[in-house]
C-alpha cells in the first residue's frame, strides 16, 4: 500500500508556509513557522515508478497531482493557516501535453537512459563545444531535450501531438493554479536554456527544430505565479536548488553537500560560470540574479547501501560503522571506487565501474567499510575541486541527506574536503526551501536572504579531524590514480 504519513505539531496563530517536493518516489510536504523555521507539520504520499524496458523510467503525471492534493489536505487538517506555497521537484523529466492539455504519454524521468544515442549525436563533431557555449552544459540522457529527440525518432505519432511540454513540479503547479510556466533554475536542466542570460536559447531551439511555442513562460523561483484558495504560489525550483535555499545557500560562501543516494556539491555564484569540458552542471540558482555550479556523483549513500545489502546483509548499520571507526584513516591501503552506476563529475563516464583495490589477506571487513566511506568522500572532493576550479568559492559545507546521520562519515567527509560541515536543523531540504520560496511569493519576506536569516538553523558543526588529513590526502592520491588505470582495461 502507498504510504500516506502526517505528523503535525501545534500551528502558530500567525500561520505557516508550505513547501511541496515532487520527488521520484513520493510527494513530501512541510509546513513551517515563518518566524523561526520551526517545522509544524510534515506529510508524504508515495507513488510507483515504472520501468517498461531496461534503462527506462516513467511515471504517470497525474499520480503526482493526486499525491499533492493529499499532502496539502493532510497538512491543512491540523488547522494550519497557509500563508504561502512553494514547489520543488525532480528535475529534467519530460511531460508532453496535447492541444487540450491532456498528457500524451507517461513522463520520462531524470534517471531514464534511453536517450544516450541522441546525446551522442548532439555531441558529435563540434556539438559538445557548441552545447556548452549555448547552455553551459553538455548532453546527458537525464536532460529533457534528448528525451524529446528520442520521442521524435521513436514515437513520431505521439511527438506530432505535442503542443506543450512541462517539467514535473511545473505540471503539478499548473494543474493547481493554471498557466504554463517554469522557473529558470529548473529550466536550466532541460538543455534548452541559455543559462547565462536566463532565457530560452532561440539558437538551440532552431538547431533542434523544437517549437518555442511548446515551452513554458519563464519566471524566477520566488515569483508569485498564481493563487491556490487565495494563497500565493511561487514558481518554485528544481530539487537541488530548493535544497540549497533550504540550507541558506543564497550566495557565495557555504556549499551544499548532499550525502543522499547520489552525492552533490553545489556552490552559489554571483555570475554565470561554466566548465569548458562540461564536467559540472552550470544552472541558474533559485535566487534571482545568482547562478550555481554543481558537481554530481551518482553513488554516494547508494554505495554504502549496496555494500551492506550485498556483502553484509546480516550486520546492523551501527555495528558495521563501529568496525570502520576502528580502522585508521586511509583504510589500511584499501581503496574503493564508488562508480557503481557510472559517474558524472569529474569523469562524465557512464561506463565507469566500481572496484575495491589494494586488498590483502590482512584486511577485515572494517577496512572495506571504511574504504567505502572514504571512497565516497574522495569522489565528493573531486566534485569540490571541479566546482572551485571554475571559479566558485567555498568556505564550509552544509550537509544533508541520509548519510549525514553518521557522525563518522561526516568526519571522514570533512577531512577529505578539508572544511567544516554544518548540520542543518531539518533534513527536509527541498521542501523546506520550497516553503521559503512560497514565503517570498506571499510577501512574508522581502527576499530569500531575509527568509534564510529568519528560518535556517545550524545545529552542529563537524570539523575535519586533524590527524586524518595527511593520511586522507595520500589515500586520495591513490584513489585518483586507480580510475584511469582501470578505465584502460574496460
Amino acid at each position: 500500500m502507498p504510504r500516506a504519513a502526517c505528523d503535525l505539531g501545534t500551528a502558530m496563530s500567525g500561520g505557516a508556509l508550505v513547501g511541496v517536493d515532487i520527488g521520484t518516489s513520493s510527494a513530501k510536504g512541510i509546513a513551517i513557522d515563518p518566524a523561526s523555521g520551526e517545522v509544524l507539520g510534515v506529510a508524504e504520499r508515495d507513488y510507483p515508478v515504472s520501468s517498461p524496458q531496461v534503462g527506462w523510467m516513467e511515471q504517470p503525471p497525474d499520480a503526482w497531482v493526486t499525491a499533492t492534493h493529499e499532502v496539502l489536505a493532510r497538512l491543512k487538517a491540523g488547522g494550519i493557516e497557509v500563508l504561502g506555497i512553494g514547489f520543488s521537484g525532480q528535475m529534467h523529466g519530460l511531460v508532453c501535453l496535447d492541444t487540450g492539455g491532456s498528457v500524451i504519454r507517461p513522463a520520462i524521468l531524470w534517471n531514464d537512459q534511453r536517450s544516450a544515442p541522441q546525446c551522442a549525436a548532439l555531441e558529435s563533431g563540434s556539438g559538445r563545444e557548441r552545447l556548452i557555449r549555448l547552455t553551459g552544459n553538455r548532453a546527458l540522457p537525464g536532460f529533457t531535450a534528448p528525451k524529446l529527440l528520442w520521442m521524435r525518432e521513436n514515437e513520431p505519432d505521439a511527438y506530432a501531438r505535442i503542443r506543450r511540454i512541462c517539467l514535473p513540479k511545473d505540471y503539478v503547479r499548473d494543474q493547481l493554479v493554471g498557466g504554463h510556466r517554469s522557473d529558470v533554475a529548473d529550466a536550466s536542466g532541460t538543455l534548452l536554456l541559455d543559462v547565462g542570460q536566463r532565457r530560452w536559447s532561440t539558437e538551440l531551439l532552431a538547431d533542434l527544430e523544437i517549437p518555442a511555442s511548446w515551452l513554458p513562460d519563464l519566471a524566477e523561483s520566488p515569483d508569485s505565479v498564481g493563487t491556490l484558495d487565495g494563497v500565493a504560489v511561487a514558481a518554485g525550483a528544481g530539487d537541488q536548488a530548493a535544497a540549497a535555499v533550504g540550507a541558506g545557500i543564497t550566495g557565495p560562501g557555504p556549499l551544499s553537500v548532499v550525502l543522499g543516494t547520489s552525492g552533490v556539491v553545489l556552490a552559489a555564484t554571483d555570475r554565470f560560470l561554466a566548465d569548458r569540458e562540461g564536467r559540472v552542471h552550470a544552472f541558474c540558482h533559485a535566487v534571482p540574479d545568482r547562478w550555481q555550479v554543481m558537481g554530481v556523483m551518482l553513488s554516494a549513500a547508494g554505495s554504502l547501501a549496496w555494500y551492506h545489502d550485498t556483502l553484509l546483509p546480516g550486520v546492523g548499520f551501527d555495528a558495521m560503522l563501529d568496525e570502520a571507526e576502528s580502522v585508521p584513516s586511509g583504510s589500511d591501503g584499501v581503496s574503493f571506487l564508488p562508480y557503481l552506476a557510472g559517474e558524472r563529475t569529474p569523469h562524465a563516464d557512464p561506463h565507469a565501474r566500481g572496484a575495491f583495490c589494494g586488498l590483502s589477506v590482512t584486511h577485515g571487513r572494517g577496512a572495506l567499510t571504511r574504504a567505502v566511506l572514504e571512497g565516497v568522500a574522495f569522489a565528493l572532493r573531486d566534485c569540490l575541486d571541479t566546482v572551485t576550479g571554475v571559479g566558485a568559492t567555498a568556505t564550509r559545507g552544509r550537509v544533508s541527506g541520509g548519510g549525514s546521520r553518521s557522525r563518522l562519515w561526516l568526519q571522514i567527509v570533512a577531512s577529505a574536503l578539508e572544511m567544516p560541515l554544518e548540520v542543518m536543523a531539518t533534513d527536509q531540504g527541498s521542501a523546506f526551501g520550497a516553503a521559503l520560496l512560497g514565503g517570498v511569493a506571499a510577501g512574508v519576506y522581502s527576499d530569500l536572504d531575509q527568509a534564510s536569516e529568519a528560518c535556517v538553523r545550524v545545529t552542529e558543526v563537524v570539523d575535519p579531524v586533524a590527524e586524518w588529513i595527511e593520511p586522507s590526502r595520500a589515500a586520495r592520491g591513490r584513489f585518483r590514480d586507480y580510475y584511469p588505470a582501470l578505465r584502460s582495461v574496460q
